[in-house]
């Protein structure tokens, strides 16, 4: 394995090589994309050789990224693992899991349009974020490093937590430094978010009061 490391971008190489009987001769090829909370995309080529009896799997690339395109796919992958088309139990849509009342507040009034159209899928979550961002910018200056119960607060971790609970609960959480809390109705808190997507750079999210999303 070789690795290297830039500020946004680790690149790893594997090549594993494994003793197989029964292929036949000819290659071939299978990109199989991962988007988690860490990978970006994972590409598997897979060389095939009846005669010597051997399979080479190399592994070309995993990009880890800590931007703003690392932070969107790692809450969509806890949201909804990637998937635009998911609603899940209680109605929330997407790769990102709106709720209807939040899609009204950035201009999207047609859920059925909005399910079945990536592209205003990532424009309504960077719009969302925008707004969250522009409610609490006060409490991110306020409290970005410091520590609430155990829990390293940054301003990608405050977005985060507000795109689970609505900005609202994290302002109250954190004004009373952890004692009011929330959880979703699956059991997920607002400091799991916090500790989980705490390590991005979402400066390139800028603060608007009222962002409304431009293609429907």
């Amino acid at each position: 394995m070789w690795l290297t490391k830039t500020k946004d971008v680790i690149l790893i190489r594997v090549l594993l090589c494994f003793l197989f009987l029964g292929f036949t001769s000819s290659p071939n090829t299978m990109a199989v994309s991962v988007i988690g909370a860490d990978a970006i995309d994972v590409k598997y080529n897979f060389s095939t050789d009846r005669t010597a009896n051997t399979v080479d799997v190399f592994v070309n690339y995993i990009i880890l990224d800590r931007g703003y395109i690392g932070f969107k796919e790692a809450i969509a992958f806890k949201e909804s693992q990637g998937r635009y088309t998911v609603v899940n139990s209680l109605g929330y849509l997407g790769k990102y899991q709106f709720g209807a009342s939040t899609l009204k507040l950035i201009g999207i009034n047609n859920p059925s349009n909005f399910l079945n159209n990536p592209v205003l899928q990532e424009k309504a979550f960077l719009a969302n974020a925008k707004r969250n961002k522009w409610i609490l910018r006060r409490d991110i200056k306020r409290f970005s490093g410091q520590s609430i119960n155990g829990t390293l607060v940054t301003e990608s971790g405050i977005l985060a937590a507000a795109h689970l609970s609505g900005p609202g609960n994290v302002k109250r959480y954190l004004r009373s430094y952890g004692a009011v809390g929330f959880s979703d109705a699956f059991g997920t808190d607002i400091e799991s978010y916090m500790r989980k997507f705490s390590s991005y750079n979402t400066s390139f999210i800028t603060a608007e009061k009222r962002p409304r999303v431009d293609f429907q």
